[in-house]
């Protein structure tokens, strides 16, 4: 493979030699008659131009060696200015541990807990570790609330509690009472707020609600107007995780969709996913974790609540929990060798592609009849006097370095002292030379040497990622280890971020933006390149678009992120959906926690999604006589939305095949240009683009006016498959 350097000059290429097999071989031919005229037949079948080729072939492949000397070069000029290349990245997610049965007190999982996709036949398990640990609290229902609108801040509230329901235990209840206005009104709301004392953040919560069963609240059952959400410190976050969740139905308690008996009492649960970062919040006078259901607007032509239902009693209990989770192997307590007391000693760990080393994982020095030493990890020598115990690890491949002995020749030292007594004293040189006794040579120890005999052992260290570990939702089920009163375990996310190894080819781009931006933040592209490498393969793209130079921006950065997906479903022909491209919390705080260490003072750092349109296309098609038939239409069809999918995405989209551009609008000019590049493809007919946009949580579809889809000044365009939402393409054989 050829390594062109876009940044440099264009050079002439540092090919050495560039003859070909062919050029040698006539090379050969012609130097026969001068040097053995006697042979005539220069027939390919012949055994002496048999031998000819034989040995063409062998010096072609010694010029394929020896045209690599500049990219060995390059390689060391990379080690020289301390460059190395970035290991795989873990995927990361989150794991939802549900318990076989609510507990009667506060239930912990510990940190490291290990779950796996289902091992194949052809495929080896993937495992995920929890990060951290995770704890089941006993929640505890403080204040019932409601509202006539829902606010982002709520200031005007009616306690639903107070002289009304008692408490029975963990249960609230009493009279009947609306949850709702008497006749509602879409953004009536009310609220739960539960006990501060208990940790419940990232818990599943099941609401037990009673109430009187009626279905003549008007409402569709199967999808009623509400949302519930819960506060997470920054904005209301969507809990329910789908409406099956929802056994009341909207609180019509209705099961079977039939009239109920009059005055039947129902009780049903609604099972919440809470947030992970579920603070205590002061809102209008109570103080609490808080979470709300929202009267919404009806959906099409459906009808809304007629009336406000009717509750009797509530009660909350906690049923499992979710915590984030990585893609690693952890590995305790393995024997790297035995020291032998020299400089510079190497050894290699049993596993390659280990991940950044966090608190209890390092290596433990034993040596020979003294107790165990905790030596420090650095990333070079440079700093390290000889008393220092440092070690180093290649990430990449898992090799273990300790400090180095460098002898280095005084010469230039003593000509310098030499030219120095000349020009002081006047002496001629050779005098000088008979009189100085210098150091011939200086030798530097950096860093500590195991004394020879010890035993060095890792105590534990954690290896993994890769782009394999961006599983789909639902992959995670097998926990490695049994875990007490857990029923099961699931991802209802799909894993993110997971990258491979970083190749040369990447460091070569990536090294010119280094020198660039001096590990500084001060122009766009530099808040563009360093938030590349904060997020180490779980950023794609970054773009930094101008602002208004007003004293309200003056001093803000704002930066539009495109996260690392798995691009595996464009292949099957579905596309990539904008929630893969969602910018979890985790991520933000480990780009802004490196920016904020490289930018200048007084800057803020703002991250921001782009804003995401999504194409669909509707297209006629006409193909070659010799395709007329159903296999082989079905083939052009599928790699046609497959083309489409790939054209018409953020990540591999575009004429360069690096993402769409950003605020490029979308053509049917676009679509000729890409169909016609299909083998098969004879005409084309009726082209149709329709537009997807978000608006609050939902998407809407509308042909786009003047069949041109221009996504914005920084809109970014993305194509999936979904039947709900009409959004795949649909190609038409005429």
């Amino acid at each position: 493979m050829t390594i062109e350097f876009e940044f440099l000059p264009k050079l002439p290429k540092s090919n050495l030699d560039d003859r070909t097999f062919k050029d040698l071989v006539d090379e050969c031919i012609l130097r026969i008659p001068r040097y053995c005229p006697e042979w005539t037949n220069y027939n390919p079948g012949d055994p002496g131009i048999t031998l000819v080729e034989l040995f063409a072939w062998l010096t072609d492949q010694m010029m394929v060696r020896f045209n690599q000397v500049p990219r060995r070069n390059f390689v060391v000029f990379l080690e020289m200015l301390g460059i190395r290349l970035l290991p795989a990245a873990p995927a990361q997610t989150e794991l939802t541990f549900y318990l076989s049965s609510a507990l009667p007190h506060t239930y912990e999982i510990p940190a490291g807990r290990e779950v796996a996709t289902i091992r194949t036949e052809t495929e080896e398990a993937i495992v995920f570790s929890t990060d951290e640990t995770l704890r089941i609290g006993q929640p505890e229902i403080t204040h019932l609330l409601s509202a006539r609108t829902a606010e982002t801040t709520p200031t005007v509230l009616r306690d639903r509690l107070t002289n009304l329901w008692t408490r029975h235990n963990d249960n609230w209840e009493g009279r009947a009472q609306s949850i709702f206005e008497e006749h509602p009104q879409p953004g009536n709301c009310f609220y739960l707020v539960f006990s501060p004392e208990q940790p419940i953040s990232g818990n599943v919560l099941a609401i037990k609600l009673r109430g009187e069963a009626a279905t003549s609240t008007g409402i569709n059952p199967d999808t009623p107007p509400r949302h519930w959400e819960a506060w997470n410190g920054q904005y209301w976050q969507s809990i329910l995780l789908q409406e099956s969740d929802d056994s009341t139905r909207g609180f019509s308690f209705s099961d079977t969709g039939q009239p109920p008996a009059p005055n039947t009492v129902a009780e049903a649960d609604v099972v919440l996913h809470l947030p992970q970062e579920f603070p205590v919040t002061y809102f209008a006078a109570y103080q609490g974790r808080w979470l709300r259901c929202v009267y919404t607007l009806p959906m099409g032509t459906q009808s809304g609540y007629t009336y406000s239902p009717q509750l009797i009693s509530i009660c909350a209990r906690s049923i499992g929990g979710t915590v984030n989770a990585s893609q690693c192997n952890l590995v305790l307590d393995e024997l790297i060798g035995k020291s032998d007391g020299t400089p510079g000693q190497k050894f290699q760990l049993q596993n390659t592609s280990i991940l950044p080393r966090e608190p209890g994982e390092y290596i433990l020095i034993s040596p020979p009849g003294g107790l165990a030493e905790i030596w420090s990890e650095v990333n070079d020598f440079a700093d390290s006097s000889p008393s220092d115990r440092h070690y180093r690890i290649d990430s990449l491949t898992g090799e273990v370095q300790f400090g180095f002995l460098i002898r280095e020749p005084a010469q230039m030292r003593e000509e310098v002292q030499l030219r120095g007594r000349i020009q002081v004293t006047g002496e001629s040189i050779t005098q000088v030379r008979e009189q100085a006794h210098f150091v011939q040579e200086m030798e530097r120890q950096y860093g500590a040497i195991p004394p020879k005999g010890s035993l060095i052992r890792m105590v534990a260290y954690r290896t993994g990622g890769g782009r394999q570990g961006n599983v789909t939702s639902g992959s995670l089920r097998i926990p490695k280890t049994a875990i007490p009163y857990v029923e099961r375990v699931i991802n209802h996310v799909p894993a993110r971020n997971g990258a491979d190894a970083e190749s040369l080819e990447d460091a070569v781009m990536r090294v010119p933006r280094i020198l660039r931006t001096r590990d500084r933040a001060v122009t766009p592209e530099d808040f563009e390149t360093l938030a590349l490498q904060a997020g180490r393969g779980a950023v794609s793209r970054v773009c930094c678009p101008p602002r208004a130079n007003d004293e309200t921006t003056r001093g803000i950065v704002d930066l539009l992120i495109v996260p690392q997906a798995n691009t595996d479903s464009i292949n099957r022909a579905e596309g990539i959906n904008p929630a893969q491209f969602a910018l979890n919390l985790a991520l933000q705080a480990q780009i802004l926690s490196y920016l904020d260490q490289r930018r200048l003072l007084g800057v803020h750092v703002q991250l921001r999604e782009p804003e995401y349109v999504g194409v669909a296309v509707q297209a006629e098609v006409g193909l070659e006589p010799e395709y007329n038939n159903p296999h082989a239409q079905q083939a052009i069809i599928r790699s046609l939305q497959v083309a489409l999918y790939r054209f018409l995405n953020p990540l591999t989209g575009g004429l360069d095949g690096k993402g769409w551009q950003f605020g490029a609008s979308v053509y049917p000019s676009d679509i000729v240009s890409l169909f016609q590049k299909t083998t098969g493809v004879r005409f084309l007919g009726t082209i149709l683009l329709f537009e997807l946009r978000r608006q609050d949580s939902t998407w809407t579809r509308s042909l786009a006016p003047n069949n041109i889809i221009n996504p914005g000044t920084l809109g970014l365009i993305c194509s999936w498959a979904d039947s709900e939402l009409r959004s795949s393409h649909a190609i038409t054989v005429i």
